[in-house]
């Protein structure tokens, strides 16, 4: 399958600031690769090169078989990107938002009319089309601004954090319909900082920190290599003296323990030790997720970072 992005040795520098630091990168055409890390891992500076909005410091990337460098123009015609921050025109109705953005294209009236009617209705809209959208609930205008970045039949759709600051309910309904575009084989970049919405949307995953992607494959498989199929969870409790205790026996048992506060972590699944060397602590052992790859990789959870 033909790549749709190509990256080696990326790299974006802000003086002395280096965003984003010699990644390789390929996206094949037809599946949805997510960017998974914290604020500030080099996500959307990623996507930003990718996008063509910003230039690239060294390395290089091609987009559907064009180099960046040279071609940001023909690129750009074929994209369609929904970034972070919330740019619809909310002195228009939605339907005029759509057509709008379709004179950037050069697209004739009456096609720019169809296709913005048939986005309204993939994203449950056209009951809304004309509304203001200072009418709409935070989860439709996102939902209107993927439906706008549609309109030119993009081969490449980029979303940068698309569920950002929805409720669950709304949350649910966006990656319905990502999930729908998937289906009809679109590719689509996305960056996220939730690990469920990385889980269910992207066939493959790259782990960012500190601009580098330090880990980089299907979610299943980060989640096997990495931490395994179960983790042991041991909560100790607020008292430090305790959990000092607990450390030291795991630690003389050869076990790697991630220290996440009042719980303790053992990824092995094949220990030999005997739990009743610890009291009566409470030990359960569950699947293992997301959070514990990105835990390990990294030393930090997302909401740390």
């Amino acid at each position: 399958m033909e790549n749709t992005v190509y990256a080696k040795g990326l790299t974006k520098r802000f003086g002395s600031l280096v965003a984003v630091n010699g990644i390789d990168l390929d996206v094949v055409q037809g599946e949805c690769f997510g960017f998974l890390g914290a604020n500030g891992a080099g996500k959307t500076s990623t996507m930003r090169m990718i996008s063509c909005v910003s230039p690239v410091t060294e390395g290089e990337l091609w987009v559907n078989g064009k180099d960046v460098k040279t071609s940001a123009r023909h690129i750009k015609e074929e994209l369609g990107v929904v970034n972070q921050e919330d740019n619809l025109d909310s002195n228009l109705s939605v339907l005029h938002n759509l057509e709008v953005h379709a004179r950037y294209f050069n697209m004739e009236p009456n096609l720019a009319r169809y296709r913005a009617t048939e986005a309204l209705a993939m994203f449950d809209l056209q009951g809304r089309a004309n509304s203001r959208v200072d009418e709409l609930s935070g989860g439709m205008r996102r939902r209107l601004m993927i439906a706008r970045a549609l309109m030119q039949k993009p081969k490449l759709l980029i979303l940068d954090e698309p569920t950002t600051g929805l409720d669950p309910q709304a949350r649910q309904i966006v990656w319905q319909r990502i999930q729908l575009l998937k289906s009809q084989q679109i590719t689509i970049i996305l960056s996220t900082h939730y690990m469920e919405e990385a889980k269910y949307l992207c066939d493959r995953l790259a782990v960012m920190e500190s601009g580098r992607i330090v880990a980089q494959n299907n979610p299943e498989r980060l989640i096997q290599d990495n931490v395994g199929n179960a983790v042991t969870e041991i909560h100790t409790g607020m008292d430090p003296v305790i959990k000092n205790q607990v450390i030291e026996v795991l630690q003389g048992s050869g076990l790697q323990v991630d220290d996440r506060g009042e719980i303790l972590v053992i990824y092995e699944t094949n220990y030999d030790i005997s739990f009743e060397a610890l009291g009566s602590l409470n030990i359960s052992e569950r699947p293992a997720n997301l959070e514990d790859v990105f835990l390990r990789l990294t030393g930090k959870t997302l909401e740390e970072q």
